[in-house]
């Protein structure tokens, strides 16, 4: 390889121009930048997507969670941001627990009236199966003996959800 020059070259050519053969140093490190500069800009893209799950993890329901999640989800997929925007409210908002008022009202007013929820969880009783020994008492008298359980309210269609 020659080291002239072309005679139709200038006589100063600049400092980014390489010899043939050589590295190509600013198109290595262009091509390092950018890919570095693409990864940043997509962690922050994901990060920011992301913010409304970070911000309703804390201090939201269960139910308000997932429904911030589907949402942001749906807004990354789809690329609609009001979807983004209202799962940001949603997380920011926080929404009254209503069903534990009134569940403790319901449970209150079953008491007084003398009736059990049916689904209240209660500890179960062990049947007898076998008379004790030392009384010889049949197993039938020990069951008619304890007393008849109180009678229980239906479930409701919305509770049995729940």
């Amino acid at each position: 390889m020659s080291t002239t020059t072309h005679p139709a070259a200038p006589l100063h050519l600049p400092g980014f121009i390489t010899a043939p053969g050589e590295t190509d140093v600013l198109f290595v490190g262009a091509t390092i930048f950018l890919i570095v500069a693409i990864l940043g800009l997509g962690s922050v893209y994901f990060r920011l997507h992301s913010l409304p799950e970070k911000l309703a993890h804390g201090n939201a329901s269960k139910v308000q969670f997932e429904v911030v999640a589907v949402l942001a989800l749906l807004a990354l997929l789809t690329h609609n941001n009001m979807l983004w925007v209202a799962a940001l409210i949603l997380a920011l908002v926080p929404i009254p627990d209503l069903h534990g008022p009134l569940a403790t009202m319901a449970e209150a007013l079953a008491r007084m009236a003398g009736l059990r929820r049916s689904n209240a969880v209660e500890p179960q009783k062990e049947p007898v199966t076998t008379a004790p020994a030392s009384l010889g008492e049949p197993v039938a008298e020990l069951a008619a003996s304890e007393p008849a359980p109180a009678p229980t309210l239906p479930l409701r269609s919305a509770e049995a959800g729940a």
